[in-house]
């Protein structure tokens, strides 16, 4: 009996071993795990947050995504090919992986967890990724697809806004008009496809339905050209 038990422990650690060495990892979990690093990451092609995409992030060389430019020196430096086992370290935690990096995630502590995360990855960038996953868009801070500004409701489409002492008055296009303190408004752009039109910019976030609110303009040039100061 216990030879026989031996020979199944052996036999359950081979497997296991192999299984590591195939990548083991679940990616329909992994697609699920992901969403703790969807607040920073898309698996869009193309589309950056506030981390890099990585559509195409197995057997990549680290900081190369076409189109991100916010790498931090460190990444940019370092020699790392991104690998199921340079992955599974950074994932553990990333400044210990690389000191100096720009990147504050905790780390994902369960080996499962970080193996299915992988798995998942590896089938996005080869294109089997779980149905109704691939091409799935985080947005930071917040647990739904990115909008497209271009298609916002009349709530959200700003036609003018002025600026008196410490207050900002915001107008949208269904007439309604609401005084913020200049410290709960914050202007931002956004350049992508799914950003505002020119001379359209778009009130996102807490929006226009509590004390702060975030105003997205297709450019920077356009927050200074917009905003005017008027005071009754």
């Amino acid at each position: 009996m216990q030879v026989f038990r031996k020979i199944f422990c052996g036999t359950a650690l081979l497997a296991w071993l192999v299984g590591l060495a195939h990548g083991a990892g679940d990616p329909a979990r992994g697609s699920r795990v992901f969403g703790q690093c969807a607040a920073c990451h898309s698996v869009a092609p193309g589309e950056h947050l506030t981390g890099p995409s990585l559509a195409k992030v197995w057997n990549q060389k680290a900081a190369s995504a076409e189109g991100f430019s916010r790498y931090s020196e460190a990444l940019k430096r370092a020699d790392v090919l991104w690998t199921e086992a340079t992955l599974d370290a950074w994932l553990v935690k990333p400044e210990k992986f690389l000191p100096g990096t720009g990147m504050t995630f905790p780390g994902l502590k369960e080996a499962k967890d970080r193996q299915d995360v992988i798995a998942y990855l590896r089938a996005v960038s080869e294109g089997k990724a779980p149905q109704g996953r691939q091409g799935g868009r985080g947005m930071a801070r917040m647990s739904r697809e990115k909008l497209d500004l271009r298609k916002a409701p009349a709530e959200g489409q700003v036609t003018s806004i002025t600026q008196c002492g410490d207050t900002y008055t915001v107008a949208t296009a269904d007439g309604k008009t609401q005084k913020i303190w200049e410290f709960n408004l914050r202007f931002k752009t956004d350049s992508s496809k799914l950003g505002p039109l020119p001379g359209k910019p778009v009130a996102v976030g807490a929006g226009m339905q509590g004390d702060r609110a975030s105003v997205v303009f297709a450019s920077p040039k356009e927050i200074s050209e917009f905003v005017k100061q008027s005071c009754p």
